[in-house]
C-alpha cells in the first residue's frame, strides 16, 4: 500500500484589493480635508487715552512695523506712494470723501505715515484720523 502524500499548498493573503482600499481611503480623506490657514496682521496701535471708533465704510490704511501697506487688510504689493495712493482710490470707489482711518505700528517710520497722508491729500480725502489703542493698565 503506498500512501500518497498531497502537497497541499499554503494559503495565501492577496494584499492587492487591501492596498487599494487603503489608498481609496487616503485620497478620499485627503480629497476632503480643508485646510484653513488664518493670519491676521499684527500691530501695536500707539496709546492714547480714547479709542478710535470704526465704521464699517471706513477707509482702513495699516502700516506694519516694517513698512508695509495694507488696505482694508488687503497687501500692497509694493510700498511706492503712487502704489498707495492708487490702492486708496481703488478701495474707496464710489465714495468720494471716505473716512479714512490709518493704524499705523508704534515702531513705522514716520515717512511711512506721511506718504498716507500725502496720498488721501492728493485724492481730496479729508477725513482722517489714527487708529489707537488704551494705555496699559502698567504703563502711564
Amino acid at each position: 500500500m503506498k500512501f500518497r502524500t498531497t502537497d497541499s499548498e499554503e494559503p495565501e493573503l492577496n494584499l492587492v484589493p487591501l492596498i487599494d482600499v487603503l489608498l481609496m481611503t487616503l485620497i478620499f480623506l485627503i480629497v476632503t480635508t480643508t485646510f484653513s490657514k488664518e493670519s491676521q496682521l499684527q500691530i501695536k496701535l500707539p496709546e492714547a487715552s480714547t479709542e478710535t471708533q470704526v465704521s464699517e465704510s471706513a477707509l482702513r490704511v495699516t502700516i506694519d512695523a516694517s513698512g508695509q501697506y495694507f488696505i482694508n487688510d488687503k497687501q500692497l504689493l509694493r510700498s511706492t506712494p503712487g502704489t498707495l495712493r492708487n490702492a486708496m482710490y481703488q478701495a474707496a470707489g464710489k465714495n468720494k470723501n471716505p473716512n479714512v482711518i490709518i493704524y499705523a505700528d508704534s515702531k513705522s517710520s514716520h515717512q511711512s505715515v506721511i506718504f498716507v497722508l500725502d496720498a488721501a491729500r492728493r485724492l481730496g480725502f479729508s477725513h482722517l484720523t489714527f487708529a489707537t489703542q488704551q494705555p496699559t493698565s502698567g504703563s502711564k
